[in-house]
């Protein structure tokens, strides 16, 4: 039989999940390798503009890189959506932070990329502020003085 199939050794597929969670450890220390290299490089092309400002280089810096692609995160209308998933979900009122949490998770990344999560937050908060002024969510303070949100199916509750 030339082309016959070959049944299987095992029926628990024990080494390919083996083999699988080798290689998924194995491209996750990958990205934090590739994570921390990126971080120094920007703290190196930082320390060159800090160096080329003291030695009285006054041109555009960034006009002298070249073009990078825009990493796109989110499609059209897709954070927001996200942003009323979460508020209709939720059992009270959610800061910024705890919404830009939630989608993190929702979407499984990194949550102990602090970059990310702090880039999101601005994103989640400059969304909701927009949708607040559409009159499509409602804004309040905590007790701490920090403002949080709801949409408004939780005023229905």
């Amino acid at each position: 039989m030339p082309d016959a199939i070959r049944p299987a050794r095992t029926d628990t597929f024990e080494h390919t999940i083996s083999g699988l969670l080798t290689k998924r450890a194995d491209l996750f220390n990958e990205a934090e390798r590739i994570r921390d290299r990126l971080a120094e490089i920007r703290n190196d092309i930082g320390a060159l503009d800090r160096v080329l400002g003291t030695l009285g280089y006054k041109g555009d810096l960034d006009a002298a890189m070249p073009r990078q692609k825009r990493e796109v995160i989110f499609g059209r209308g897709e954070l927001s959506r996200a942003i009323y998933e979460e508020l209709r979900n939720a059992e009270g009122p959610l800061s910024s932070r705890d919404v830009a949490r939630s989608i993190v998770a929702l979407r499984g990344d990194d949550a102990r990329d602090r970059a990310y999560l702090s880039g999101l937050t601005k994103r989640v908060s400059k969304a909701l502020r927009e949708m607040l002024k559409d009159g499509n969510v409602y804004a309040a303070t905590d007790t701490r003085g920090n403002r949080v949100w709801s949409g408004k199916a939780q005023l229905n509750r």
